[in-house]
């Protein structure tokens, strides 16, 4: 009588077995992964920007701070562009034919504001306000890293909602004094804890209101 099954064919039947309820936990995991991976949160990628506008030559080597160029963030919930005429307070005098600049040069004289490709996206569904992180202790390289050192922009955090309410939920890990909010080389001191639980407290922060969901989500 000829063998119907091979040897070992219990053996991968109880594979199968196992695996059936496996399959669809691993597919819930991997998908979790996913979604909070770089590749779909846009976290370290650079986008090409025209004109190619430097931070690193800027902010670090020119010194310009941050307000100079983003001067709502601390008055509104957006923390705004530069109009192309501070770009000209300067490139008017200096650098004045160089092609790189040429978009400059015709936003200017056309009066139609830059493009810039938006580098630091939310969705639509989340509500984020630049003056009340700012006002409150939460310093720019908080969120978008130590932009002095980029030559081109990046996204230098996920921005998912773990990673926001990690903050949400302890912000004495993360609070800083007002007078080092644009300060890119700032790190958190050995008691930093004490020293932010003096902010929480100085700043009249509701810690548990924090993780309201209609504090983000309205």
């Amino acid at each position: 009588m000829a063998q119907i099954f091979r040897p070992g064919a219990t053996t991968y039947a109880r594979m199968a077995l196992v695996a059936i309820p496996l399959v669809p936990a691993a597919l819930v995991v991997f998908a979790y992964l996913l979604m909070g991976s770089p590749y779909v949160t846009g976290q370290y990628e650079t986008l090409d920007q025209n004109p190619p506008f430097s931070h690193e030559h800027h902010a670090r080597q020119l010194g310009i701070g941050c307000p100079m160029c983003h001067g709502q963030a601390e008055k509104t919930a957006y923390a705004g562009m530069p109009a192309t005429h501070v770009c000209m307070s300067c490139h008017s005098q200096i650098w004045t034919n160089a092609a790189m600049l040429a978009p400059v040069r015709e936003s200017y004289a056309h009066d139609e504001p830059l493009s810039w490709k938006r580098v630091h996206n939310l969705p639509d569904y989340v509500y984020f306000n630049h003056s009340v992180h700012v006002n409150n202790g939460v310093g720019c390289s908080s969120c978008h890293g130590n932009v002095e050192a980029m030559p081109l922009m990046r996204q230098a955090a996920p921005l998912t909602m773990g990673w926001c309410l990690d903050c949400h939920k302890a912000p004495e890990k993360h609070l800083r004094p007002q007078a080092t909010i644009y300060d890119f080389d700032w790190s958190p001191l050995a008691d930093q804890e004490s020293r932010g639980r003096a902010l929480v407290a100085a700043h009249g922060i509701d810690v548990a209101h924090l993780v309201n969901c209609s504090v983000c989500h309205r």
